[in-house]
């Protein structure tokens, strides 16, 4: 049997762990601190915010969020939600510029039990698509490619989305 080194794997392994009513969040964490590289933050706005995914399925990987912690669509007002849908549509117009991919999932997991890694913040996943992106990685050995850091990623969408 062959052995595929992906020690970033390991990274997401060891930040699992049972979260609680106290502990914050991965994207409130991200807003509250103002190093937005080392929290992935590309775009801040009134109340909705961009983070890149730091285990993403794919290159271009983002995660596009309220700004509040809310954790249940009936939860957003009508203006956060239109602004989360606004920016939604913005980062799938700049990933389309900068990568230019085939085609996009965008989804939103609500729930633990539909697979949400975050159940207490709302964020909807936006990764772009080629074709013939899958391969045999994923089916053999259990592993995705990516081909950009997330340090290049960070300052290729940093250099397209607006200052705060």
């Amino acid at each position: 049997m062959d052995h595929l080194w992906a020690p970033w794997r390991q990274a997401y392994i060891a930040t699992l762990k049972p979260s609680t009513p106290d502990e914050p969040c991965f994207i409130c964490q991200g807003l509250n601190e103002q190093d937005d590289r080392k929290n992935l933050v590309v775009l801040r706005k009134r109340l909705s915010v961009v983070v890149l995914n730091r285990f993403p399925y794919n290159n271009g990987h983002l995660l596009v969020a309220p700004r509040q912690h809310k954790g249940n669509l009936d939860e957003l007002t009508s203006e956060e939600l239109l602004e989360v849908m606004e920016t939604l549509r913005d980062m799938v117009g700049v990933l389309n510029a900068l990568m230019h991919p085939k085609g996009f999932n965008v989804g939103l997991n609500l729930g633990k039990a539909a697979g949400a890694g975050l159940p207490g913040h709302l964020h909807w996943h936006v990764v772009p698509r080629w074709n013939g992106d899958t391969n045999f990685m994923p089916v053999l050995a259990d592993t995705k490619v990516i081909s950009q850091s997330l340090e290049a990623l960070f300052d290729l969408i940093k250099s397209q989305v607006p200052s705060p």
